[in-house]
């Protein structure tokens, strides 16, 4: 509540002062946490306390109490938190009378401007209604009596629990169902940039669902952590809600580092990080308390008809299947066999862990916990064994996940792999990736198994998966820190000196074909020569080809696409002739097509630029149709300047992406025996989204681009102005630079900056105003981040002169700032 709404203890605070305390308690630092909530929840017992009696005297009704339910009645009051409340009464009072006492305790409630969920109800009613709704049901779970028949309010509440535990084999299932359906709108809480830190799963609605398991009887959660993930979150959203002022349960990014200031944490990371831990210990006490609950519903409804069965004799045991060397399966779980010595067999933790994962089973948390236990270490580097479990584990496919996920929930993993702890929950604030940089890895790691048949050394190329980018948790370069890191990582693990090379190799250069291919020109020779130097052998690059599509894949959606795929099999191609002995061919003018040759022709004759648009296909991979990967767009007209950022502003008008350009003049004979130079542009465009406009349209307004006739900065500055940007973290400056040794041909401008409507047209007109000539452009977007590579020559063809190159880049980036 902010100071606007509640000043003096005179303002409408009722009998006890409360506003002006409230406040008093709000503002004050020294109580923050459970103590404040605590110390809240008190308080307003206190003033509803005073309202029920005054209100109960007014109204002459006995037999009446005021019950907190929900969170109120756990006595977590955040500082915007509902008041739940439920007038309950023994029905022998008139109805008027007690429609009047619950009028004279809610309308001062609503005075204070506080948000309030009510309800009047006998014990009766209240049972009824629970009974056809779960939620209520779940909210009276938690009924704390405030004023009133205290001998009422018990009553109520052991009724409650006692329906509750009976219908439990009914009500369990639903409120599972309930759980899932929010996750799937919500999301998981541990990977959201800007996590709802009550209704994403493993927020503060499942925690509340663990506790309404426990009550049950039939299950209880896993305790350890769970007390303290629970005051974490709720310890967020309390400064979340003095932040905003609001009643807001979504961490959003704007109010981030205030939030993380509030609760004493170096920045927004720190928050995150530490949201996200919490998130992870709820959803992991969810899944296993879930697990339980399906189980013991399973054997309850089978124990009769076993009985029958058997003549009302006792239940057969359970069936102990071997899995492996001391592992076995045992009612759907993967537990030890009795035989078992994890203090005597080091290797038991991975050996447990792949074959779990390879029968798609779960891990028992309670096996889990004894092996964190009493396991004991793994010798440096490790056994044959160990590395060969490790890699059956990795290679599972997505049963890898729940396994992983058991282990780190007990802190195996860091045990294994210590500098794994640096990437342990840590977020990505790029919208591309969907997962916090150690899920990413084992998601890589997942997408990888699917790739082993590719490549000659699976155990590799999974293990790189997993550490490539482990130097994310580390400052600088994370792939100059990651091959540090992985190869002291893969040295640990037992791999001999030269598989630790390759696994150094692709972790430093995980990131090399997918940049080189959408950002540089594959017919430069320097180009092909770079990559496959940095690579060294076939091999490597077999390797590295599938870890740049499992990467990808397992970033999101947006990081991999079929024509993303053919640049890089092209790139890959052209690399492995170079590592086979085979040297690039210095590229010559190509001759133009027939079509392209028909198009520059029409344009010499009227002077004017002539334009075709064709969708282009892939190849379809096995049952799957082929995938549109754009629309190839010629644009053919006499030489002259100002043609690209003209092209590239009137693309932007009709929202259509440019994926990659291609500029060069082609020399054709005049009428009168002489020649003229025609420019050809062969483009790869894409719709943001809708349809293609006419090739007609684009032809008018690239004519009136060049005439000057239509002003694309003036439209484009209008468009933006009409959609606001989203509030949010501020985007970075552009930065622009020169490619170190990017080719022979001509100097490369890498451009990084915010991904904008026209972005090419302004990189196109600071080009033009610097009297350079375009040779291609190659345009790369994740997301909200563009990086966008042009090959530019001077007026003569050559190379750009390092000086006037540096000079160049710092005149773009002015533009661009």
């Amino acid at each position: 509540m902010t100071s606007t709404e509640v000043t003096t203890e005179s303002e409408d605070s009722g009998p006890s002062g409360y506003a002006a305390a409230r406040l008093r308690l709000l503002q004050g630092e020294a109580r923050s946490g459970p103590p404040r909530r605590a110390a809240l929840a008190s308080l307003t017992d206190d003033w509803l306390s005073a309202l029920f009696a005054s209100a109960t005297a007014h109204a002459g009704v006995r037999g009446a109490a005021l019950v907190a339910v929900g969170g109120y009645g756990r006595g977590e009051l955040s500082p915007r938190s509902d008041l739940d409340l439920l007038l309950l009464h023994d029905g022998s009072a008139d109805a008027g009378a007690v429609a009047t006492l619950a009028d004279r305790i809610w309308y001062p409630v609503w005075d204070l401007g506080l948000a309030l969920d009510h309800s009047v109800r006998t014990p009766a009613e209240a049972r009824k209604t629970a009974g056809e709704d779960l939620k209520v049901q779940l909210g009276l779970l938690d009924a704390r009596p405030v004023a009133g028949d205290l001998g009422l309010v018990a009553s109520l509440r052991t009724a409650i629990l006692a329906d509750w535990r009976n219908q439990a084999p009914k009500r369990l299932p639903a409120l599972d169902e309930l759980c899932r359906e929010r996750a799937e709108r919500q999301g998981e809480l541990q990977f959201l940039l800007e996590p709802d830190l009550k209704e994403a799963r493993g927020g503060l609605r499942d925690a509340t669902a663990l506790r309404a398991v426990a009550a049950s009887w039939v299950a209880d959660a896993p305790r350890e952590g769970l007390a303290e993930a629970r005051r974490v979150l709720l310890d967020a959203r309390d400064a979340l809600h003095l932040t905003t002022g609001r009643a807001t349960d979504r961490l959003a990014l704007q109010e981030q580092d205030q939030v993380a200031g509030a609760l004493g944490l170096l920045d927004a990371d720190a928050l995150l990080r530490q949201v996200y831990e919490a998130a992870r210990t709820v959803s992991y006490a969810t899944d296993v308390t879930w697990r339980e609950v399906n189980r013991v519903l399973r054997a309850r409804s089978a124990r009769p008809r076993l009985r029958a069965m058997l003549g009302g004799g006792r239940a057969p045991a359970v069936d102990r299947s071997p899995l492996a060397d001391g592992v076995v399966e045992a009612d759907g779980e993967v537990v030890l066999a009795r035989t078992a010595r994890p203090e005597r067999d080091p290797v038991l933790v991975l050996r447990a862990a792949a074959a779990a994962a390879q029968s798609e089973l779960p891990l028992s948390r309670h096996v889990v916990r004894h092996l964190a236990g009493a396991a004991k270490p793994l010798p440096v580097p490790w056994p044959a064994e160990a590395r060969e479990e490790l890699v059956t584990l990795l290679g599972a496919g997505e049963a890898t996940v729940p396994v992983w996920e058991a282990l780190e929930a007990e802190g195996l993993i860091t045990r294994l792999l210590p500098d794994w702890e640096r990437v342990h929950c840590r977020p990505q604030r790029n919208p591309v990736h969907t997962w916090t940089v150690d899920r990413h890895l084992v998601e890589a790691a997942v997408r990888a198994s699917s790739l082993t048949r590719r490549v000659g050394r699976p155990d590799l190329l999974l293990v790189a998966a997993l550490l490539h980018d482990i130097g994310k948790g580390w400052p600088g370069d994370h792939s100059v820190a990651g091959e540090v890191i992985a190869r002291d990582m893969a040295a640990r693990i037992g791999f001999d000196q030269h598989d630790v090379g390759v696994i150094a190799t692709l972790v430093r250069h995980h990131l090399l074909l997918i940049e080189t291919a959408t950002r540089r020109d594959l017919d430069d020779p320097a180009t092909v020569r770079s990559v496959a130097t940095a690579v060294g052998s076939a091999s490597t690059l077999e390797l590295l080809h599938a870890l740049t599509e499992a990467d990808a894949l397992a970033t999101g959606p947006a990081a991999w696409s079929t024509w993303r795929a053919s640049l890089v099999t092209d790139l890959v191609k052209r690399v492995a002739a170079v590592l086979a002995g085979e040297e690039p061919e210095e590229p010559e003018p190509a001759a133009p097509s027939a079509e392209q040759e028909r198009l520059a022709i029409e344009a010499l004759r009227t002077g004017e630029p002539v334009l075709a648009l064709h969708a282009q296909t892939e190849t379809p991979h096995e049952d799957d149709a082929p995938e549109p990967v754009g629309v190839e767009l010629l644009i053919a007209l006499p030489d002259r300047p100002g043609v690209l950022p003209a092209a590239a502003g009137v693309l932007a008008l009709h929202r259509l992406t440019v994926r990659a350009a291609d500029l060069r003049a082609v020399e054709l004979p005049t009428e009168l025996g002489g020649s003229a130079d025609v420019l050809l542009l062969s483009w790869r465009v894409a719709a943001e989204y809708g349809s293609l406009p006419q090739a007609a349209r684009l032809r008018a307004d690239l004519v009136r681009a060049l005439d000057g006739s239509l002003d694309i900065r003036s439209r484009l500055a209008e468009r933006e102005a009409a959609y606001p940007r989203r509030r949010g973290v501020k985007a970075p400056p552009p930065r622009v630079k020169v490619a170190a040794a990017g080719s022979q041909l001509a100097t490369v401008i890498e451009v990084r900056a915010q991904d904008a409507p026209g972005l090419l047209h302004r990189i196109g007109r600071a080009l033009e105003q610097s009297a350079v000539r375009v040779r291609s452009a190659h345009v790369s977007t994740l997301g909200a981040n563009a990086v966008d590579t042009v090959y530019v020559t001077g007026q003569d063809g050559l190379p750009l002169a390092a000086d006037r190159a540096a000079e160049l880049a710092q005149e773009v980036e002015k533009a661009l700032g």
